[in-house]
């Protein structure tokens, strides 16, 4: 692999928008918690991080069903942060629409949009706007080739079993730049891999639990396929959760009811056994959980980034019902402290593209 300048690594935050507490423990309405997400991104964008991505849910414990329209929010009241997705459940959407909003967005924001298109790990979409289960692989898969002809910006024809047919369809707004950057996320498919390199779209990992160096072999998958294809290589990004504090243990203690929460929920939805405390703890230690001082998690961030050879790291600091100003004291931290040191460590030793 080549080496590459430290200059284009890049740092981002996510968020699926889980309903935030009150300093007191006191659950928030959703409209307060997509309140908080805005001053979040402020924040975000006045500490010099990179990119501010938001998920897409629809259930009571997330408050974001629709994050483009949160999205053109923080438009309009930042300067310089990338606004993405953190994904796009593209499966139940309408390709058309989210290029459109995407394109609004990127208007607003002086072009700042991403998207971010995935499956998504929850289900509830499918039902609620008239999707089957048993066509999840097909409908993201011909959305999602839908939306690359899109991101065009030319006159699209197009025939599609889930899609509309289209016969040299003009769709608009057209944007001042020409084109929306794409990422892919992907959870650990070969074939997601390999699709995201055929599309010729960039490909985020969602690495959410063991040593991020298991991904490595993703990667190299990624290029080999770019390289067949005879295409550039294109940045790859990684998106894992966690939360900083001023010590470990502050960090570790303030995450671990939020994470028991959010987890043991999920857990308990899906047949999975309760959330312990000690696997939480080993997987801080020694997996895929960014919870620390600013120290610690920066020499997480900078050995994720080497042993899988991403060029961008996003973290996802909204883990749980977290109160809002945790939040931000994380953010802050993660902006002023942890990216200046990641950028040191890695100054020091081989980075690879």
């Amino acid at each position: 692999m080549n080496a590459i300048d430290l200059k284009t690594i890049k740092f981002g935050l996510d968020t699926f928008g889980d309903v935030t507490h009150d300093d007191n423990g006191v659950p928030e309405s959703a409209a307060q918690s997509i309140r908080n997400i805005i001053e979040q991104g402020k924040l975000a964008d006045e500490i010099g991080i990179n990119g501010f991505n938001i998920g897409e849910h629809h259930r009571d414990d997330y408050a974001v069903s629709a994050p483009i329209t949160v999205l053109a929010g923080l438009a309009t009241v930042t300067k310089n942060i990338t606004l993405g997705s953190g994904v796009v459940v593209l499966s139940s959407e309408d390709p058309i629409r989210v290029y459109q909003q995407f394109a609004t967005v990127d208007a607003l924001s002086n072009g700042r949009a991403e998207i971010t298109a995935g499956r998504g790990s929850f289900t509830e979409s499918f039902p609620l706007f008239g999707y089957e289960l048993s066509d999840y692989a097909d409908l993201f898969e011909e959305k999602l080739e839908m939306l690359v002809e899109l991101l065009k910006e030319g006159p699209i024809t197009w025939t599609g079993k889930h899609t509309p047919t289209l016969r040299n369809q003009q769709v608009y707004p057209k944007t001042e730049r020409g084109q929306i950057p794409l990422r892919v996320g992907v959870g650990g498919s070969p074939e997601s891999v390999i699709r995201a390199a055929r599309l010729d779209a960039n490909l985020a990992l969602a690495i959410i639990g063991g040593d991020p160096a298991r991904f490595a072999p993703y990667a190299k998958l990624y290029y080999d396929a770019l390289d067949q294809l005879h295409k550039p290589h294109r940045p790859i990004s990684i998106h894992s959760p966690g939360h900083i504090a001023d010590t470990d243990e502050q960090a570790i203690e303030e995450m671990w009811p939020a994470y028991e929460a959010a987890f043991g929920r999920i857990g308990r939805e899906r047949g999975w056994p309760p959330v312990q405390k000690g696997n939480y703890l080993h997987e801080v230690q020694y997996g895929s959980l960014y919870v620390g001082s600013a120290e610690t998690v920066a020499k997480k961030i900078a050995y994720a980034l080497e042993s899988v050879g991403a060029h961008r790291f996003d973290l996802k600091y909204a883990n749980g019902p977290m109160s809002h100003s945790k939040l931000m004291h994380s953010i802050e931290l993660y902006g002023t402290k942890v990216i200046p040191m990641v950028q040191e460590l890695m100054s020091k030793q081989p980075v690879f593209s």
